[in-house]
């Protein structure tokens, strides 16, 4: 089973693209969704969140993602404080994710992480796909969300690895600013390559990855 990582900047198309991904059969694990819901009503991460940052308690038993992040946006430390309460849960759902994809016998798996570099998991993937657009793209499609503005647009980006960087870095680039219809055929492209390599025996390992138990 080959792993793969999927990630890129904020505005160039990545959650496009695992919605296409997904469409075309491949199992997806969403970190940002499983993020909300660990902070969601019920989740297993709201009373330890709830206890670093008591502004961001919400009524009913859940966390304010909007204040949370006001409460640590342009912080690092308190970011590495909420970081080193979420990331070892959500690591545990990304492993129950791969074992019971392994068990059902698929071909491919993606994980799903915006910050994918940064956080060092790219080493838990066998290849990574990065999505990629033009900067005046980018800022064009970022520019329509709620609550953006330049301002937070580059500190944003000055929290991530470059786009150039990432790229570089990455096994597959899937440029996401012609049409859908285009990346959808790079999308189906990688998943041939990777079927194929899943299939064959001795895959070279990316520098830096873990060794994953073969099917």
């Amino acid at each position: 089973m080959i792993v793969l990582g999927l990630t890129g900047s904020i505005g160039m198309g990545k959650s496009n693209a695992a919605a296409a991904l997904r469409r075309l059969g491949v199992p997806i694990f969403d970190a940002d969704a499983a993020v909300h819901r660990l902070l969601g009503r019920g989740g297993s991460a709201v009373s330890a969140v709830a206890a670093a940052f008591p502004m961001a308690e919400a009524v009913g038993g859940a966390i304010d993602r909007q204040v949370l992040g006001r409460e640590v946006f342009g912080r690092p430390e308190e970011l590495r404080r909420l970081e080193q309460i979420l990331h070892p849960i959500v690591r545990q759902a990304e492993r129950r994710f791969v074992a019971a994809a392994r068990s059902r016998r698929e071909s491919i798996v993606v994980l799903d992480i915006p910050l994918l570099f940064e956080t060092g998991g790219d080493r838990r993937c066998d290849r990574v796909l990065v999505v990629s657009a033009p900067a005046w793209l980018q800022r064009q499609r970022v520019a329509r969300r709620p609550g953006m503005t330049d301002s937070r647009l580059n500190a944003i980006l000055a929290a991530q690895t470059p786009d150039r960087e990432k790229r570089r870095r990455a096994d597959f680039v899937v440029l996401t600013g012609l049409s859908r219809a285009r990346t959808l055929r790079q999308l189906k492209r990688v998943r041939r390559i990777l079927r194929r390599e899943d299939g064959a025996t001795g895959l070279p390992r990316r520098r830096g990855a873990r060794p994953t138990r073969r099917r």
